[in-house]
């Protein structure tokens, strides 16, 4: 009999083996226990291989704010490498339809010259996922609520009209928009 020692003495080798191959099969017992790493989990039928994505409709005064978050939501399923993602409704296992129903910005924080430092952006969206091969709803939220707060750049006055504030911040857009459609994307695949 072979020996291993430790610090409370020796120990045969085979109860050392038998140890070593109890803890692999609680780990590999424990890998398919339903858990999965939030991001990377679907929940969508196995036959839904392409998904489509038309321009959403925009109930904003913020100019071409649809054509932006449909992009960007097209660009975050192609980014999970799981669907195929076009542009249209037709010939597709899903459609996501979607509506961008309200944006506003609302200062949330000063600078001691009382011009807005912080502003918060919060959209409204409706969105649905619709089982072309079924005729059902997958999954919907009428009202999907994103806010999120940035910077304002220096020099920027106060302002609380959507157009005005995303014209002085030609990035602002473009960050709520990627934001809002990781957030849709992540709502619809984990189910929440």
């Amino acid at each position: 009999m072979s020996w291993c020692s430790n610090s409370a003495g020796r120990v045969p080798r085979v109860f050392v083996s038998i140890g070593i191959l109890c803890a692999l099969g609680v780990l590999c017992g424990s890998a398919s226990c339903g858990y999965s790493l939030a991001g990377h989990g679907s929940f969508l039928p196995a036959y839904v291989k392409t998904i489509g994505i038309p321009t959403f409709t925009n109930r904003t005064q913020v100019f071409n704010v649809e054509t932006l978050i449909s992009e960007k939501v097209r660009r975050e399923f192609i980014g999970r490498g799981k669907y195929a993602v076009l542009p249209e409704a037709v010939n597709v296992d899903a459609t996501i339809i979607g509506e961008v129903s309200s944006i506003s910005v609302t200062p949330v924080s000063f600078a001691t010259n009382q011009l807005a430092s912080r502003y918060a952006i919060t959209m409204t969206a409706r969105i649905e996922l619709h089982d072309n091969h079924a005729n059902t709803t997958l999954w919907e939220n009428p009202s999907l609520l994103f806010r999120e707060d940035y910077e304002a750049t220096s020099g920027t006055t106060n302002v609380l009209d959507p157009n005005a504030f995303f014209g002085q911040q030609a990035n602002a857009l473009e960050r709520v928009s990627s934001d809002f459609a990781r957030s849709i994307v992540s709502a619809i695949l984990e189910a929440f």
